[in-house]
């Protein structure tokens, strides 16, 4: 599996539009072949700070950067970002997708 987490800082005054503006390009990342999600959050302590989440099977998926949505994104989102965007980028990384976490489960 191919996991990826990219760190956004939006310029304060665009901030509140993100997820609205990243939408279509959130929809066609979902349905890519091999895509296994494609999660946004805002951090609780930076509001112009959202963290992407995402998962590819593996390489073989297809080219999520050279897709039709991919570039459209890269061509707007400087208009957006108050800096350059923070990656980690694993490929080969165990698993088929979240696992459960053993410490945590709700109360019986």
């Amino acid at each position: 599996m191919i996991f990826i987490v990219v760190k956004f800082t939006i310029r304060p005054e665009l901030s509140d539009e993100w997820l609205t503006r990243v939408e279509e390009f959130t929809q066609a990342t979902r349905a890519e072949p091999g895509n296994k999600f494609f999660e946004w959050s805002r951090s609780v302590e930076e509001r112009d700070t959202f963290v992407l989440v995402e998962a590819f099977e593996d390489g073989t998926a297809g080219d999520h950067v050279g897709s039709d949505h991919f570039k459209t994104f890269v061509g707007w989102a400087p208009d957006y970002v108050a800096s350059t965007p923070k990656i980690i980028s694993l490929s080969d990384v165990p698993g088929d997708g979240w696992s459960e976490m053993g410490e945590v489960s709700p109360r019986q």
